[in-house]
């Protein structure tokens, strides 16, 4: 018999159970996450090994070969006890389910797992005990209610918390009626005293980037939404450092020429763009807008770069994903050159040149490798939670454009916060 039919008829004889082994853990938009709970084995100490995988909705182009995947394969090593896992080994397989190419992962590291992700799912598959299958789906409800309840927990809590910030707010908006009308008596004739619900409506807190009361060390005074940009555990810009040089997945960018506007903020060049969005790990982000800095935020190894455009992604969720790309004096940037031909002619304006369009892939180094990292805003009210992902290329911005920059606005960038010992990974 050849030997390709006598591969057919074997794999046709195995047990329907080895091609039914992936149980799904997890589904998120454009992904599912299963596992093989056969693969789990004893690892080195007290760890376990096991076999992930990531099945796509749509398959993705593969930088590397040109090619499509749709499933990648993963094996990963778990510590029950310390709540971590390290990837070992990466198979990626076309739609056909052939293997397309596979990586392994020289230098494993430790990975903390996050309650409630895909990762947290995964890791409570591994560590169930191997007893009676009937027991796992009661196991996985109970886990699944202690979760639930642990997240009406944090919501009683936010509630709380909330209704603190509103009694102290109603407090302020009562001591400011009662100085305002202590102040009427002494008020000229046919001036109206203005109202306590009027006092209530004061204006945003001002920020700005400049040292003194309103600078970028007293931003969480400014007003309780603010808080988080002094007790933020998470805050950005940092200095990227000391990160773990691994496979990271590739970003899918999709990008075409858009129609724009360009918009004066007053602290800020932006570019609000009306298409493009970008892919990671099945997730989609929609482009909003390009914010520019001068100078950049972001430090590598405490070098310090000329500019800094920041290309802000939304999720359907609301979640962030900002792509920053590093700009250095060299030669002419078509897409701030863009910027600059349309530039609003009043301070606080925004124009919309008809019949323009602008391709914010020329914005992009031709080497797309990234730092990332979880982060926040660089603006209050600093909220965290920000999927950072800092190109490791710089590109470049002429002298004559950035000469321009600096005319127009004051140094907006924010000091380099503390990393808190947080996970910095990079392209290797």
């Amino acid at each position: 018999m050849p030997p390709k039919i006598l591969a057919i008829v074997l794999l046709a004889t195995l047990p329907a159970a080895v091609s039914a082994a992936w149980q799904a853990v997890a589904t998120e938009q454009g992904k599912r996450v299963e596992i093989d709970r056969e693969s789990i084995a004893p690892g080195p100490g007290t760890a376990l090994t096991a076999r992930g995988r990531i099945v796509l909705d749509k398959p993705i182009v593969d930088p590397k070969t040109s090619a499509s995947y749709r499933v990648i394969e993963i094996e990963s090593r778990y510590d029950c006890a310390e709540r971590t896992h390290a990837t070992l080994k990466r198979i990626y397989y076309r739609e056909d389910d052939s293997v397309l190419r596979q990586d392994e992962v020289r230098s494993p590291f430790e990975m903390p797992v996050r309650s409630g992700t895909p990762d947290d799912r995964l890791l409570r598959e591994v560590c169930r005990p191997k007893g009676d299958a009937a027991a796992a789906p009661s196991v996985a409800k109970t886990l699944d209610k202690v979760n639930e309840l642990a997240a009406d927990l944090r919501k009683t809590n936010e509630t709380l918390v909330e209704q603190a910030v509103k009694k102290d707010a109603q407090r302020l908006a009562r001591q400011s009626a009662g100085m305002l009308a202590g102040k009427s008596a002494s008020a000229p004739a046919g001036r109206p005293v203005a109202h306590a619900a009027e006092a209530r409506r004061a204006p945003p807190p001002n920020w700005a980037y400049y040292e003194g009361a309103a600078g970028p060390e007293h931003w969480s005074e400014l007003g309780p939404d603010y808080a988080v940009c002094a007790s933020g555990r998470r805050q950005s810009p940092i200095d990227l450092r000391d990160g773990f040089a691994v496979d990271l997945e590739p970003i899918q960018f999709v990008y075409r020429p858009v129609p724009f506007r360009v918009v004066d903020t007053g602290r800020h060049l932006q570019l609000a763009v009306y298409g493009g969005n970008l892919l990671l790990l099945g997730k989609n982000y929609r482009l909003t807008h390009v914010r520019f800095h001068n100078p950049a935020e972001f430090s590598v190894a405490g070098k310090a770069f000329d500019m800094e455009a920041q290309l802000v992604h939304r999720a359907e969720d609301g979640k962030l994903a900002i792509v920053s790309v590093l700009l250095e004096q060299g030669g002419e940037n078509p897409v701030v050159q863009a910027a600059l031909n349309n530039l609003p002619l009043e301070k606080g304006g925004e124009t919309a040149p008809p019949g323009l369009a602008i391709d914010i892939d020329r914005l992009l180094p031709a080497e797309r490798g990234y730092f990332t990292f979880m982060g926040s805003l660089t603006t209050p009210p600093c909220s965290e939670d920000v999927l950072w992902m800092v190109l490791k290329q710089p590109q470049q911005v002429s002298a004559e454009q950035l000469a321009m920059f600096r005319r127009l606005y004051q140094p907006n960038a924010r000091p380099v916060q503390p990393a808190f010992g947080r996970i910095i990974k990079e392209s290797r």
